[in-house]
């Protein structure tokens, strides 16, 4: 019991830290070409997750994990940041937000096929409505409807759930923040060189909220917000911590309206209730 109410806590915070991320993002690419931002947010990740797994001398994965890093490193360090950051540039961040809700359905699907977990049908009945009332608040409130957009974010959350559920599962043996930073390590060789290759030819026109937003996507969302993540998910299950993702949209939509300035009513309001209670039931229906 104590060590399912650790990983809650653990995923709480990592959610928390990534509802800034699309915001976050949407500063970034104001100043900066998606395909870079997205290579050079993985390079800095990366240098620093080597330097923490080289400091605390930490094993090398197995060649057994390396599948299972590969695919985490295509969800969660290439497939949604580039995919957000594309789709960012055709929708605004609070509409691009509310495409999260989807995430733990997806994440959870993942965990079934891939880590084993079997959650009970109550289980499903919930998260699905979860995923339906977000789903429903996008369609008639988010506003700055694109249809390339949609579909850009629809295929982000996929290949994260995927990312998710890969690395959690594999955060069992080595460790959450061993398993990010090992992905973020082996996507490194790639990153690097097409961060080299797509480098502005002058930074002079950049944004200071680029730059600060490049710095929170590098530091917080590709790095020290996974370490919390993947914890929380080996602890309390990949299904079950994984529906505190349905309270993430309403934590970015705030975020958007203090950050960039975005409208924020009270259909909002009551679609978090709506979210919250649908996380609480598929808590208890999770094992």
């Amino acid at each position: 019991m104590e060590k399912t109410s650790s990983g809650w806590i653990s995923g709480f915070i990592g959610v928390t830290i990534f509802a800034g991320s699309l915001p976050a993002t949407r500063l970034a690419v104001a100043g900066f070409n998606p395909t870079f931002l997205t290579c050079a947010r993985a390079s800095i990740a990366a240098l620093l997750g080597l330097l923490l797994l080289l400091a605390l001398k930490q094993p090398r994965p197995k060649p057994a994990d390396l599948p299972s890093l590969a695919l985490s490193a295509l969800g969660c360090v290439i497939g949604f940041p580039l995919l957000t950051a594309l789709a960012l540039q055709h929708i605004t961040s609070a509409h691009s937000i509310v495409f999260v809700g989807i995430l733990p359905l997806c994440t959870a699907v993942f965990a079934v096929l891939r880590g084993g977990e079997r959650p009970r049908p109550l289980f499903w009945l919930f998260s699905i409505l979860g995923a339906a009332i977000v789903a429903g608040y996008a369609a008639i409130g988010g506003g700055g409807n694109s249809l390339q957009g949609d579909w850009l974010m629809l295929a982000a959350v996929i290949v994260c759930g995927m990312g998710y559920a890969e690395g959690a599962r594999l955060s069992r043996v080595l460790g959450g923040w061993q398993v990010i930073s090992w992905a973020l390590v082996l996507s490194l060789p790639l990153m690097l060189l097409i961060a080299l290759l797509t480098w502005p030819a002058s930074f002079q026109h950049v944004p200071e909220s680029a730059w600060i937003g490049l710095a929170y996507v590098s530091l917080f969302s590709m790095l020290i917000g996974f370490v919390f993540w993947y914890r929380g998910l080996a602890q309390g299950g990949i299904a079950a911590v994984g529906q505190l993702q349905l309270l993430q949209p309403f934590m970015g939509l705030g975020l958007a309206a203090l950050i960039l300035h975005e409208q924020v009513n009270w259909t909002m309001l009551l679609v978090t209730l709506g979210a919250v209670v649908c996380v609480a039931a598929a808590k208890k229906y999770a094992r």
